[in-house]
């Protein structure tokens, strides 16, 4: 006999962090991307709306404008991880958004007065505050996402990263057209990201016990889901670094990340400037070609969640079989569709095209796949593995340009293009195969609150009395 799991509402608050998260995930990436669309309305006011200013920026200025973001981004993702053990996630993200915010709206005044500088320093500023966020939601789905829905509530979480792509490309172009012009992208932006601190502040809570707006049943199946003892949300964990830096579970996470960040970052900035030399069509001139393969991304993430859930729910896979099986799928189709695109002419423009939208798409199956596996290894000290992560990760984008611009002399021969796109392949194959080897989804022994302290000695057991010891005594 077995009986059925009380679970609280159908939609409860373990649901509501999860669109919590959402919604901050892409208010956040509006903020951070809708740079592009800003960038091309301050330095060519003929193609928006005329009536506010424009400067002649060189390519170089314009380029530094572009990835100052992240290079505040980067030095923040180990901080985020340690200030929301100290602190709690809800304080730290609600601040992070919150600065996110002022930088946005401190933007177009900051321009006036400072040009392309004074661009580049708020978008530092801004990355750096972006930065505390990520290892935040981690920690937060770990508190809130039972084991059998982490899948579930972490992909829809993550889904805001596609929803804030598609909306900063067509909504950023439409306010820049509109009577607020170019400063309206960076007004609105600010007024998305101060209504979601409210709704943060209001309905977030660090965890189940903590929340007023929680029910027994959802709060008691919360708790005890999550393999934690009684303490679990009161002492600060210590953090066991040495273990963490030689669990070979976490190399091989750490390592697939970087490869999904270089893989990612080729899909994205290289293939585009590819087409543009070698097939002779711009597609960032392109609304729809531009936001098509991060529509794909966004309905291919509904598809692995939903495929994931079933066979969880089932248990046809078990859970490392699942994260591997969706990682796999993540890298090695575009692994082959990358080398495919690599050998198109000018009159494949179209099949260009699909196979683009088709690796970028099927990347969306590495959320499941390698980006949750953090909550796995170690629900206690998610934050710390994301911060360590994403710092790694993020750095890779740096580079990958740089290797593609030492290897691509010149833009229309498609024989240096196809090495650049070999080397993406390979390296989706070479580091799926390392997480297929070592990865895990089973939580790691050093997760637990007591593992620093070593084994504990046995209490003393009480002596073992015989039944003619016991006599002599009562005779004496």
């Amino acid at each position: 006999m077995t009986a059925e799991i009380n679970k609280g509402p159908l939609l409860g608050v373990r649901h509501l962090q999860a669109l919590l998260i959402f919604i901050t995930i892409t208010s956040v990436y509006i903020g951070r991307l809708n740079v592009g669309v800003s960038v091309v309305a301050m330095t060519n006011a003929e193609s928006t709306n005329p009536n506010f200013p424009e400067y002649n920026w060189t390519a170089a200025e314009k380029s530094y404008v572009l990835s100052s973001f992240y290079w505040g981004y980067v030095i923040t993702q180990f901080l985020g991880g340690y200030l929301c053990k100290q602190f709690g996630v809800k304080s730290v993200m609600f601040w992070a958004t919150f600065s996110s915010g002022v930088c946005s709206g401190v933007t177009p005044p900051l321009i006036v007065w400072g040009g392309w500088g004074a661009y580049c320093g708020i978008r530092v500023l801004m990355g750096c505050a972006q930065g505390l966020i990520f290892p935040c939601i981690h920690q937060h789905l770990a508190r809130w996402s039972p084991p059998a829905e982490r899948n579930r509530l972490g992909a829809l979480s993550h889904t805001g990263i596609e929803c804030g792509n598609v909306l900063s490309m067509f909504v950023s172009g439409m306010i820049a057209n509109g009577p607020m012009g170019w400063p309206g992208i960076s007004y609105i932006s600010a007024g998305v990201a101060f209504a979601c601190c409210v709704l943060w502040f209001i309905f977030a809570s660090n965890n189940a016990t903590e929340s007023r707006f929680i029910g027994d049943a959802e709060k008691h199946y919360i708790e005890t889901s999550l393999q934690h003892g009684a303490n679990y949300h009161k002492a600060v964990i210590p953090i066991p670094w040495r273990a963490i830096w030689t669990s070979v579970p976490f190399l091989a996470l750490l390592v697939t990340r970087c490869a999904e960040s270089w893989g990612l970052s080729t899909l994205q900035a290289e293939i585009p400037a590819y087409m543009k030399g070698v097939l002779l069509m711009d597609i960032k001139d392109n609304a729809l070609f531009s936001a098509l393969p991060f529509l794909a991304m966004w309905a291919m993430s509904y598809v692995y969640l939903i495929s994931s859930d079933i066979l969880l729910s089932k248990i046809w896979l078990s859970l490392t079989a699942i994260r591997k099986t969706m990682n796999s799928f993540a890298f090695w189709v575009p692994a082959v569709t990358l080398i495919g695109i690599g050998f198109l002419d000018v009159d494949q423009k179209t099949l260009a095209i699909v196979l683009m939208t088709l690796s970028v798409g099927f990347n969306s199956g590495a959320t499941i796949g390698s980006s949750l596996n953090s909550i796995d290894l170690s629900p206690n000290h998610a934050s710390i593995l994301m911060g360590i992560i994403n710092t790694a990760a993020n750095a890779v984008p740096i580079i990958t340009p740089l290797v593609a611009g030492a290897i691509v002399t010149d833009d229309n021969d498609r024989t240096q293009w196809q090495i650049v796109f070999i080397i993406s392949s390979v390296i989706f194959f070479v580091f799926n195969c390392i997480y297929l080897a070592f990865g895990t989804a089973v939580s790691q022994p050093w997760d637990a609150e007591d593992f620093l302290l070593g084994p504990q000695p046995e209490l003393a057991k009480p002596p073992v009395i015989s039944t003619s010891d016991m006599k002599k005594a009562i005779s004496s």
